[in-house]
């Protein structure tokens, strides 16, 4: 790996920490002298400049100093969620918000370790602690600096802390632990554990939640080649699905080469998705199997557990771990006694067999990853940091300025035994069912300039990546990938293929295309079912008039369409009546909606949907526009809503239709409209050459204070889909310049 620093800032820097002591302080978070005159020379090194959106642009002089003004900006937009993030990834929630968070901070204690994370950031290399350095001092100066800030629990953040959240995704792979299960089984005495037959019925009820279909999650990605587009660039589009307001925009350079634009996850010093000058990256949720889980068969013997595995019984491991929460009267603690086998933490019993969990785990490797890529300045320099194998569960769509575009899979797929079912929990008691190693970028589905001229990842399967260029099912193991199409993957295809003069404003209008595929799929079946029921049927005459508009609809969404709303109502209803049919004939719910829900069902559900408009909204001709809406009325993490505060019209829908430009609602208790709360988050379209020129939108803006200018002020266009300029370079940024200052300053 190339060095990110001179030799001398580096020595410079591991010196100034060993005698300092980077990211100490005394026991009551006041820095020493020492501490202080660091991160002095740090805010020093550092500009920060807010454009006319309030984005901030920051500039060190070296990358560490960049770090450090990227956190402090970061702690200046939004320090609340800067401090929740790390609550979560430290287990430390329950401290702040109760006895309800403390199964979520056990299952991320299973994992992260606060003796092994010092331990690693004692062990990295000089470059990347002093980046780490840099991050818990820009924290550490921002809160001395505001001393009107109250932490909720992190009133000193300690550089160590970094490694516990060294990957941006919005769900990591330790969500695929049911809190359910992880509750049932440590949440009762170790004397009433079962090491018998049986099946709990908590976890019974888990299993049945976990099948509960939700939101679809997850983002899009495109890649245009040069011969595709009308300026022989390449393009990208970046649209990361997620729940509202979860990333920074932000621009990071320094002397020492580092210049990248984009999202950037709350807390973190890496530009999570974005670009460069010359290259760009766009992860999307991939559904490579990338955790597992084993059925323990556990012997006990005296006060002694063991395992059967092989031959051999081998001792279970245990490990004491203490919750600390927020209680009634102040902190509380609880404590569990964790147990472990050579697979993993066990997470939950089922059928009498304790299951143990794995999955990728390498917070110092991960981290580095995470920075590296920032910096590549091409396909070979990025597939190099994408041997590191610890982007785990994305899928990366990736465009640079030498013209290339690329698919990379899930980055961290293990190898294993492909007689064994990997989607259940596999025999723990055979040496067969282990992993072994993990595929490497080219033994993964891999797309690299098609001749198609185009790439696509939709939180789909690979293998219509690049349409008849993609990869082949046949070709890999069934692991590889879990998730089939979907149909924003058939409406990315429709809108990519076939065009060779795309601009950025052209991908754009393509990624925001109203077209909803699936009802293209669904609707044909309730018009038959309607045209097929008896004329004595008494929802005949009832939907004669919500059937003709639907049977005259073009399948486009938009704020002032009625068949909109009438069919998503309609689909909502259908979908949950078919859940039942779905599970009994094994078969996805959008799968049975299409093939094989009863006729009857279709219509009664179009009857319920006409009601529930008529009641919400006193009429089912109601435009989608009435009832689909964006708002942000507080900086609160958890949003209310309310009908009589301000709120905008948003005519794209949820990504369940094949909405590519996704915006996930529901109605709210109090509310009849619906508020949407996740979906398009930070999205841009990226053209790469001589120079790198791009647009961009922030779900809402980039602050969290509703006093501040910026709280709101990108709404209008987030909904209508108009994207402004990003001003990536001085000379763009210096006619939209707000306000320029060093870290520490006052306004």
């Amino acid at each position: 790996m190339r060095r990110l620093f001179s030799l001398f800032t580096v020595l410079s820097i591991t010196a100034t920490c060993v005698l300092a002591g980077c990211g100490g302080g005394s026991s009551d978070g006041a820095p020493s002298g020492a501490d202080l005159a660091r991160m002095e020379s740090h805010a020093q090194a550092v500009t920060i400049t807010r454009d006319d959106w309030g984005i901030p642009h920051v500039r060190g002089k070296t990358d560490a100093d960049a770090v450090f003004g990227v956190i402090y900006a970061q702690a200046e937009d939004d320090f609340p969620r800067i401090e929740t993030n790390y609550l979560v990834s430290l287990g430390r929630l329950a401290e702040a918000e109760g006895e309800s968070a403390i199964y979520r901070d056990l299952r991320q204690r299973l994992f992260i370790n606060a003796d092994s994370l010092r331990a690693m950031y004692a062990g990295a290399e000089p470059w990347l602690k002093a980046l780490m350095d840099a991050w818990a001092d820009g924290l550490n100066y921002y809160l001395l600096k505001h001393p009107e800030v109250k932490p909720r629990v992190i009133t000193r953040w300690e550089p160590w802390m970094a490694l516990s959240f060294s990957e941006g995704s919005i769900g990591g792979d330790i969500e695929d632990i049911s809190l359910r299960g992880l509750e049932a089984f440590y949440g009762k005495p170790d004397s009433t554990r079962s090491t018998s037959a049986r099946r709990d019925d908590v976890m019974q009820l888990a299993a049945l939640e976990d099948r509960v279909e939700r939101e679809p999650s997850g983002s899009n990605g495109f890649a245009i080649a040069p011969g595709n587009s009308a300026s022989r660039k390449a393009l990208l589009w970046i649209n990361p699905h997620t729940s509202f307001f979860f990333r920074e925009e932000a621009q990071m350079t320094s002397d020492e080469g580092l210049n990248a634009y984009g999202a950037i996850t709350w807390g973190q010093f890496f530009i999570y998705q974005g670009f460069n000058a010359t290259a760009g990256w766009m992860h999307t949720s991939s559904g490579a199997d990338v955790t597992d889980e084993w059925a323990e068969t556990i012997l006990k013997k005296g006060d002694s557990l063991f395992y059967e595995y092989g031959n051999e019984q081998r001792p279970v491991t245990t490990e004491r771990i203490t919750i600390t929460y927020k209680g009634a009267t102040g902190p509380a603690t609880r404590d569990f006694t964790v147990h472990r086998t050579h697979h993993g933490p066990i997470v939950r019993e089922q059928d009498g067999r304790w299951i143990a969990f794995n999955m990728m785990h390498e917070p110092l490797k991960a981290l580095t990853q995470s920075y590296t890529r920032t910096k590549a300045r091409n396909f070979a320099e990025f597939k190099r940091s994408m041997d590191l194998h610890t982007n785990s569960s994305n899928n990366t769509v990736f465009a640079d300025a030498e013209g290339n575009i690329a698919y990379f899979h899930a980055n961290h797929v293990p190898k294993r035994d492909t007689t064994f079912n990997w989607n259940e929990a596999v025999d723990g008691r055979n040496p067969a069912a282990e992993w072994n190693g993990v595929h490497s970028v080219d033994e993964s589905p891999l797309v690299l300039n098609p001749p198609v001229g185009w790439i696509q990842n939709t939180n789909n399967w690979p293998y219509t990546a690049a349409g008849p260029n993609s990869p082949k099912k046949k070709d890999f193991p069934a692991y590889m990938e879990t998730y089939p199409e979907n149909p924003r993957g058939v409406h990315a295809i429709m809108v990519l293929k076939d065009k060779k003069d795309f601009t950025l404003e052209s991908l754009r209008d393509a990624a925001f295309d109203s077209y909803l595929p699936a009802f293209a799929d669904l609707i044909p079946g309730l018009l038959r079912a309607f045209d097929a029921a008896p004329a004595s049927s008494p929802l005949k005459g009832k939907l004669a008039d919500p059937i003709a508009e639907l049977r005259g609809w073009d399948y486009r969404f938009g704020a002032a369409s009625v068949p909109t709303s009438l069919a998503i109502f309609w689909g909502e209803e259908a979908w949950r009546m078919a859940r039942e049919g779905a599970q009994a004939a094994r078969l996805p719910i959008y799968d049975y909606l299409v093939r094989g829900q009863p006729a009857a069902q279709k219509l009664e559900a179009l009857s319920a949907a006409v009601d529930s408009l008529t009641a919400s909204f006193g009429t089912w001709k109601t435009p989608w526009g009435e009832i689909n809406r964006f708002q942000r009325l507080t900086g609160d993490i958890v949003q209310p809503f309310n009908d009589s505060g301000p709120s905008i019209p948003v005519p794209f829908t949820s990504s369940r239709w094949g909405s590519l430009a996704a915006f996930g609602s529901r109605p709210y208790p109090g509310t009849r409209k619906w508020y949407g709360t996740s979906g398009n988050s930070f999205v841009a379209a990226v053209e790469f050459g001589d120079s790198v020129r791009a647009i961009a939108v922030t779900a809402g803006g980039v602050n969290g204070d509703p006093k501040n200018t910026h709280f709101n002020d990108q709404a209008e266009r987030y909904a209508s889909g108009n994207l402004r300029e990003v001003y990536f370079y001085p000379s763009q940024l210096a006619a939209h310049t707000e306000r320029t200052y060093k870290p520490g300053e006052k306004r």
